[in-house]
Formats: structure tokens, sequence, C-alpha cells
């Protein structure tokens, strides 16, 4: 039994200017196939074998994006990561994905993600690029932009007090405060600083 999902046309039974258009597709691009105005399907773009075999695949982190980016800003977040990563839409990505990059999402939505990338780490993000046409905005962004300093997502106590010194050591740097420093002191005789 054939799986449906494995179709396949060779090129050389397309129009020369359907395969020139194909041929042009970056990974997580699209053309649509209509008739009569309602589209019956879909030719997406996806990583050439060249560019992935140019590396060993043992150094490049691969990482998938689940939300809508335009091949410029993926293109920039994968210059701006460097040469030991590619990055490409959750469409073109094989199952192997080191790295999903998810926008906040219901934790049903981020299981499914999960079973269907158990190695993956998954990445939630909220990002705001109006140069590249980027905005997922999440709850923790709303806050930020309303006057937040920090958001520490902290597990434990003792993790909390490692993140938050963390956090006011690097808000004081930013500011240039010379004030005294934070302390944080808790039961027994540790008192971090």
């Amino acid at each position: 039994m054939s799986d449906q999902s494995e179709r396949w046309v060779d090129a050389t039974q397309l129009p020369e200017e359907l395969v020139a258009l194909i041929d042009t597709l970056r990974p997580g691009e699209h053309v649509l196939i209509t008739r009569n105005g309602e589209t019956i399907g879909t030719i997406s773009g996806t990583v050439q074998e060249e560019q992935v075999s140019s590396t060993d695949s043992e150094d490049v982190t691969v990482v998938a994006t689940a939300m809508k980016l335009s091949a410029s800003a993926r293109d920039s977040l994968s210059e701006r990561l460097g040469p030991g990563y590619i990055v490409l839409d959750l469409h073109s990505a094989p199952p192997t994905v080191d790295v999903l990059l998810v926008p906040p999402a219901s934790p049903q939505l981020i299981g499914n993600f999960r079973a269907l990338y158990p190695k993956a780490r998954i990445v939630i993000t909220e990002i705001e690029d109006a140069e590249l046409g980027v905005k997922y905005e999440g709850p923790v962004r709303r806050l930020l932009d309303a006057g937040a300093e920090a958001y520490l997502p902290s597990s434990t106590i003792p993790r909390l007090a490692e993140q938050l010194d963390r956090a006011m050591t690097q808000l004081r740097q930013l500011t240039g405060d010379t004030s005294a420093p934070l302390t944080i002191e808790w039961s027994g005789d540790r008192t971090l600083e």
C-alpha cells in the first residue's frame, strides 16, 4: 500500500514556465494552483539538497519556525545566528529539527508540537520587528510594554533568587545605577549578593 502523501510528478513533465517558478521558491513559500477561482493544490518550496549537504549535519543546528515568517525574515534570523544554523519554515523542515520556534500558544498545541518533534527544543518567542513585518505579540510582551522591567519564569524559590539577582545586576549595568547591590536573604546562613 502506497502512502498518498508521497505522490510526485517528474519536473520534465511540467511546462518550463512552471518549473522555473518552482525553482525560485524558497522554503516556506507557496504557489497556489486554482481552477475557476478555487484552490485545488499548493506547491511549496523546500530545502535544496546542495544547501544541506554543503555543511556537516553534525555541525548545523536546524531551526524551524512555527509562525508565518517571510523568506527575508528567516534569512535574516539565519544570518544573525551564523553558519552553524539553518532556519526553515515548519512546513519545509524535517521531523528531526533541533529547535522549534513557536509563538505564544495553548498548552495543547505545544503538546502536539512535542509529539511531532520529540527531539526538538521547543522555544516560545514573542517577536516584533517592524522592518521585517513580523509581529507575534503575547502576554509577556504586553506586560513589558505596560512598564514591567523583567519577566522571570522561575520554577523554584532558589531559581527565582538566581534569576532576580542576574536581572538586577543587568539592569544596574544598563542604567549605570551605582547604588548598593541587591542582597537576597533566605532562611539558613546563605546570603546572595
